[in-house]
């Protein structure tokens, strides 16, 4: 199974970013896969806050496109949705402590826990999941 992270959301339908070509293929891909898509209320949830943002984006998206998006999303056949096992406070804190990190991370050590979990790899452009022993993570390139 894979999991994007919030970037990967984001980068897929702004088709301005350098990401936007590599985002939207690998969802396609993604999407198609027997493997499946797992995907995160943390993930989808920072998708509309960050798309629908005005002081983040030049042409942020109404809420009513980001949700159709996010619904559209959740409706592909082969996705689920990835919620904390009983194993998910004790993994969160393994990888915190780890790597030696919180505050901003925190959100991150989730995503990462949840791919854990459920033997998910994680897809993002952001190096920030390399920090994370035991995480298997793609790294996405524009």
């Amino acid at each position: 199974m894979k999991q994007p992270d919030t970037s990967v959301l984001l980068y897929a339908v702004n088709s301005a970013a350098p990401q936007h070509a590599t985002a939207i293929s690998w969802l396609r891909d993604a999407f198609a896969s027997p493997a499946g898509v797992g995907l995160s209320w943390a993930g989808l949830l920072g998708f509309v806050r960050i798309a629908t943002h005005p002081r983040i984006l030049q042409r942020p998206l109404g809420l009513h496109d980001a949700l159709r998006t996010m619904n559209f999303w959740l409706e592909q056949p082969r996705v689920r949705v990835l919620h904390p096992t009983d194993r998910h406070p004790e993994v969160l804190e393994n990888l915190l402590s780890r790597s030696g990190t919180a505050g901003n991370f925190v959100t991150d050590a989730h995503l990462a826990a949840l791919a854990i979990e459920h033997g998910a790899t994680l897809a993002s452009f952001d190096s920030d999941f390399e920090r994370f022993g035991g995480l298997k993570f793609e790294r996405l390139r524009p």
